[in-house]
């Protein structure tokens, strides 16, 4: 018997598989599945990251608090102090503003799946420390540019 809202299956929704970020980026972060679960004040995917790909590239937030809970496989979680493997039923967070920059890699040799959670703030920018790449929303819209401001 199908779900009905407020109740889903997220087998069931459409996955992003592709990437915002401009060129040469993408390549390092697809292909990935992101089901978005419905909600419009909290953001809150159901991702797979297959072997060898990276959950972003390595950043931190402005203005929105994240959190990944990992449900099955392995990740390598990498942030300014270091690498720590993360499994099923471990989880880490990360506070708007702090300058630590983060992202999952998979390492194995099977799909991960986990929960991204965060806030939606209209004034959430992100740094890239280890690119030339900084990040806006704007009017809805996603904005990537050089560091200095200049278009990519």
């Amino acid at each position: 018997m199908p779900l009905e809202r407020p109740a889903l299956n997220p087998s069931d929704l459409e996955p992003r598989t592709g990437s915002t970020y401009p060129e040469p980026f993408p390549a390092r972060v697809t292909p990935r599945e992101k089901r978005a679960l419905g909600l419009t004040k909290i953001g809150v995917n159901l991702t797979t990251l297959f072997p060898g790909k990276a959950s972003a590239l390595r950043h931190y937030h402005s203005h929105e608090d994240e959190l990944v809970f990992v449900l099955e496989g392995e990740v390598v979680l990498r942030t300014d102090d270091g690498e720590q493997v993360l499994t099923a039923g471990q989880c880490a967070g990360f506070p708007a503003g702090a300058r630590n920059g983060h992202h999952f890699v998979n390492r194995s040799a099977a799909p991960a799946r986990y929960l991204e959670i965060s806030n939606r703030d209209p004034e959430d920018s992100v740094e890239y420390p280890d690119e030339d790449l900084a990040f806006r929303k704007v009017g809805g819209e996603y904005v990537y540019t050089h560091k200095d401001g200049t278009p990519y």
